[in-house]
């Protein structure tokens, strides 16, 4: 015979709770038919568990029942790995009676009439563990030391439906994707959503976790468009790989979804000034013209901010944006002039003003705007710069204006003309001797190629003295 008495159990599972010393019972069966049985119960660490009893005889073919106590109570689970035990050691008691100092004899002396037999692990179970398991603030340091994935499926075991969604939530909010995973093969409820009515998807994009998001795509959580707001905090944080992993996860993602402003992703990326997050956005399809609540459109954040990339970028992909006017009937250069965010003047109005301003020959306009700041270089939608309307319409005194306070002779729109090549054709005879006497250069092959003949160039060389600058091909 190798052992006296049987466990009922392979496994000690002692569910914990902060403050209490928590306890668990289990059973030892007497296997002897016709002899009392002495046991001793003893602990890997008996600082930490104990029994009240240590000694006791269980007479033949009897079961005894025995309660393992947590020594101390505490505020954190005592957890280790690998785990703790309970020791069972048994010799046999033929006269079936005896003290407790008599048993602690017995049991003190090695030999053969001891039998070990048993070793049951101690588990430490319930919600209060698979927190501590969950949390990343812990101030048990040894906690590093600890095999998670060995004590959190043992946790578990004993939480029930609510808890585990509960503690679903915390997994999330944490960024945690192997718990994420332990607690939904527990069963948590991936599409349960809090009473504040936030999902755990959205605490695994606001923890950043790339991997907890995956996890959750994969469990079969169900994007909502009417309540999901993941897009929206992974624009605040300037997580374009967020945002792609849910827009792979969900075809049907809604990238103009407004939260309880009315703001699109689109709006949140632009308040914060976020550029590669905007590119993103406007490149999968949101809406560079939706307004919020208050009639502001993404580009009205950006200007309002400041954020002169951001603003740089929405100009160029909305058409109309520039102009609209919010609920206050302000526009987005009135918002950056109320600011004070003068890098922006250029970009949101002064610079049609100057453009406007060139094409009419209105020299008090162009000095007006150029010292409210207004880039003399500054091209539109079709790389035009000032001086470019203004060879163009011809208005000598405004490209004269426009030269002397700096703005470039041979930059060439997106067709790859220069303000020259547009004064001949126009046939300003006069703005074309005046540009080549500044020093812009003449590409004579280019003219030919265009069919240009509306200007006759010889009478430019013929009334032009500094030829050399005139370069024919």
């Amino acid at each position: 015979m190798d052992r006296l008495v049987k466990p009922d159990l392979e496994e000690l599972k002692l569910s914990f709770i902060r403050g209490q010393k928590s306890s668990a019972t289990f059973k030892l069966t007497n296997l002897m038919h016709t002899m009392s049985v002495a046991i001793s119960l003893s602990t890997t660490k008996p600082s930490v568990f104990s029994f009240s009893h240590p000694f006791t005889i269980v007479p033949p073919l009897s079961t005894a029942s025995f309660t393992l106590f947590l020594t101390n109570s505490c505020d954190q689970p005592p957890l280790s790995t690998p785990l703790d035990t309970v020791m069972v050691k048994s010799s046999m008691l033929p006269t079936g009676k005896a003290s407790q100092d008599d048993l602690h004899r017995l049991f003190s002396r090695t030999g053969s009439h001891i039998f070990k037999d048993a070793k049951i692990p101690i588990s430490l179970v319930g919600p209060q563990v698979v927190e501590f398991l969950l949390s990343p603030n812990s101030s048990v340091s040894s906690k590093t030391l600890l095999d998670v994935s060995l004590l959190l499926p043992k946790a578990l075991s004993f939480c029930g439906g609510c808890q585990l969604d509960s503690l679903l939530r915390c997994a999330a909010k944490n960024g945690n994707s192997d718990c994420i995973a332990a607690l939904i093969e527990a069963g948590a409820d991936v599409n349960r959503r809090g009473s504040d009515g936030d999902s755990v998807m959205s605490l695994a994009v606001k923890s950043g976790n790339l991997d907890s998001v995956q996890v959750l795509i994969e469990s079969g959580y169900t994007i909502d468009n009417s309540a999901d707001m993941s897009l929206h905090y992974a624009a605040a944080m300037d997580r374009v790989d967020l945002m792609e992993i849910l827009c792979l996860g969900y075809v049907d993602i809604d990238l103009n979804s407004n939260d309880y402003q009315g703001r699109t992703p689109l709006h949140i990326a632009a308040i914060h000034g976020h550029v590669e997050v905007i590119q993103f956005l406007v490149s999968v399809g949101s809406d560079t013209h939706m307004l919020d609540a208050q009639g502001w459109t993404p580009l009205h954040f950006a200007a309002h901010q400041g954020h002169v990339e951001a603003v740089g970028f929405l100009l160029n992909h909305s058409t109309i944006a520039k102009y609209t006017v919010t609920k206050q009937g302000k526009t987005a250069y009135e918002l950056a002039t109320n600011k004070g965010h003068c890098k922006l003047y250029d970009l949101l109005q002064l610079g049609d003003t100057l453009h406007r301003a060139a094409r009419k020959g209105d020299v008090a306009d162009i000095k007006k705007c150029i010292a409210e700041g207004a880039n003399v270089n500054g091209r539109d939608q079709n790389g035009w710069t000032p001086l470019h309307r203004a060879a163009f319409k011809g208005r000598i005194e405004g490209v004269k204006l426009l030269i002397k306070h700096g703005a470039k002779l041979d930059v060439v729109n997106y067709c790859g003309n220069a303000p020259l090549y547009l004064a001949i054709e126009a046939g300003h005879k006069e703005v074309a001797m005046y540009l080549i006497a500044q020093g812009a250069k003449a590409n004579l092959k280019s003219f030919k190629a265009k069919g240009v003949v509306s200007c006759d160039l010889n009478y430019v060389k013929n009334h032009h003295t500094h030829l050399h600058t005139f370069n024919f091909l």
